[in-house]
């Protein structure tokens, strides 16, 4: 990106050690930098490495404004790199993102914070204190920059992901005794994107999480104050990542309790710097494509000012058009049934072939209604068919028994005997249909959620005795997508969250085994859903536990049923394309 250009007191020798030249400003009038320490320099790794860098010319923490946006929106990022508080390392991943908020209008800035860690001293310290001071001088400059004091967000990676989450929650603790009529101005920000955040736990302080962040005794950190100014935010981490995802988990947890707005993207298999590649397009995986979570979460806050009208989903999806042949056909024998009841619906199944069969897996498909009924030709299922038709998969999608069993039955008893019959037919068809009979995966919103997280933990478990040779077919899945599942959790097994899933006594419920045979799922939950998004965040945490990695997408201020309508540029938009990069990054859509 092209910068602007304005020397300070120190020689930085930036044309040998920048791609681009920058407007630099000191964070500090000189000799008041706190609790200064001589071994400390402000300088990136890149110009650190340069001929002729001098450490002791380069001590001045600074901000660099990059050229402002053709058309600016009226926000403000400032930008933070990592390098575990030893350096500031991630020059071209911050480029990168200067050159993304800079499309999207926002005027950008970044931070060079002291490094390496200060002696005697927390090691986020002397960063923290230049973070604040960044802040108010930013605010300072609004006016003449051309954005809201009051839209500044925060950006960082690993360490300054700390930072920024330090900047988030904690700006009525001052970091350092005021120097100067600047210090009057207040430090708070007001969004952050927190990514891949490092020593958020108490098990990994300074370094990595020596109980991989999930000891009962293992907490968040008390540095980070959730104070009256905490922002909305949307975290992002890897599955894998040796700074432990459930510091990110942790952190969403807080703010739900505190009901401020927040998003949270958890990516499986992927470690500590995940970057991904953003050029794969439609072939691409979620994490290669995070940057698109960032701008969707900026515009669902409508912090960019560009929030349009939402769209009804069925009126984007309102035929058939990719479908080669349907088929329908009963579930069970006549006759046979376990658990008849007179006032339940007949349950059926449907094989929706596409035009152009691209792979050899399979989809199964069917929506919620509170175990109190049930529609395979509604929003929660009709658009979702018609999009993996339209990649060349074979959708398969069910009618279960609804309303809810009587006599002592469990809610969802009836349900699932319909699913675990539906999975041992596809599994029986799919080879004469020239699918794939190991490749199979089920879906389900809401009530559906629910039984999609009972066919992908517990499989092992007969929800009816046999009744044929049909029930020797295993149903096991594997993969499976949870859209808002509801009844996940105990403060909620019968209706909406009670305490929002947030409190450590409201436990999964008992109907999920988690048994061996247990599948990667991908979950996406509202994250203003009654029907809480901890259902969702839970059942990862406890499926990494197991080291099944998966994939988790809340999205801000979205309730359940997020999908029916949704603006275009959001996340309750394109939340479809997260069931086809989950399948491409697992390979199951091959």
């Amino acid at each position: 990106m092209k910068k602007l250009f304005t020397l300070c007191s120190c020689s930085w020798l930036l044309a040998a050690v920048l791609a681009f030249a920058g407007e630099r400003v000191a964070l500090w009038p000189e000799g008041k930098i706190p609790d200064f320490q001589p071994q400390q320099i402000a300088a990136t790794t890149l110009e650190a490495k340069a001929p002729g860098f001098k450490a002791a010319e380069n001590t001045m923490p600074h901000l660099d404004w990059y050229e402002p946006p053709a058309e600016k929106n009226g926000g403000c990022m400032l930008l933070i790199s990592g390098g575990g508080y030893q350096n500031c390392c991630d020059g071209a991943a911050i480029e990168r993102a200067a050159k993304k908020f800079t499309e999207l209008g926002f005027v950008c800035v970044n931070l060079t914070y002291r490094t390496p860690r200060p002696l005697k001293l927390p090691i986020y310290q002397s960063a923290w204190e230049d973070g604040q001071r960044a802040v108010r001088l930013v605010r300072n400059e609004a006016k003449k920059r051309g954005f809201d004091p009051e839209k500044i967000g925060a950006f960082g990676f690993s360490a300054g992901s700390h930072l920024t989450v330090l900047l988030a929650t904690s700006a009525l603790t001052p970091a350092y005794e005021p120097v100067d009529e600047l210090d009057k101005l207040p430090c708070h920000v007001n969004w952050a994107v927190p990514v891949y955040t490092a020593y958020a736990l108490t098990d990994g302080l300074t370094g990595t999480n020596t109980h991989n962040g999930d000891a009962p005794d293992v907490k968040l950190s008390d540095v980070f104050k959730f104070d009256a100014k905490t922002c909305p935010m949307a975290l992002f981490h890897g599955g894998v990542d040796a700074y432990s995802p459930n510091g990110s988990t942790q952190i969403y947890r807080q703010l739900r309790r505190m009901k401020i707005p927040a998003e949270i993207h958890l990516f499986a298999d992927r470690p500590h710097g995940f970057m991904g590649d953003p050029a794969k397009g439609d072939n691409g995986t979620a994490y290669d494509h995070w940057f698109d979570r960032v701008a969707e979460f900026l515009r669902q806050m409508n912090y960019d000012g560009r929030l349009g009208k939402e769209v009804d989903l069925m009126a984007r999806y309102p035929n058939d058009d990719s479908r080669a042949s349907y088929s329908k056909e009963p579930l069970w024998p006549e006759g046979k049934m376990p658990d008849v009841q007179a006032k339940q619906c007949q349950p059926y199944l449907e094989w929706h072939m596409p035009k152009e069969l691209k792979t050899k897996a399979i989809q199964i498909i069917y929506s919620g209604g509170a175990y109190q009924g049930n529609n395979p030709d509604g929003f929660e299922v009709a658009p979702t068919r018609r999009y993996l038709n339209e990649k060349g998969m074979a959708v398969v999608t069910v009618k279960y028994r609804t309303p809810r069993p009587q006599g002592g039955l469990a809610k969802h008893t009836t349900a699932w005997q319909d699913l675990q019959r539906a999975i041992r037919i596809v599994r029986s068809e799919a080879a004469a249909k020239g699918l794939d009979p190991d490749r199979i995966g089920i879906m389900g919103s809401s009530a559906g959620g629910h039984l999609t997280l009972m066919g992908a933990t517990s499989s092992k478990s007969l929800s009816y005795t046999p009744i044929d040779d049909l029930d020797k077919f295993p149903c096991n899945v594997q993969w499976a997508v949870a859209i808002y599942p509801a009844y996940a959790l105990t403060d909620g097994a019968e209706s909406p969250n009670a305490k929002g899933g947030n409190e450590d006594d409201a436990k999964l419920v008992p109907e999920f085994s988690f048994d061996p045979t247990t599948c990667p799922v991908m979950f996406i939950h509202g994250d203003a859903d009654g029907w809480a998004a901890m259902n969702s965040v839970k059942c990862w945490e406890q499926l990494r536990r197991m080291k099944i990695q998966s994939d988790l997408h809340t999205l801000v201020g979205r309730n359940h049923c997020f999908q029916r309508t949704a603006a275009p540029g959001t996340g309750s938009f394109t939340w479809m394309d997260r069931i086809w990069e989950f399948m491409n990054h697992k390979g199951y859509n091959k």
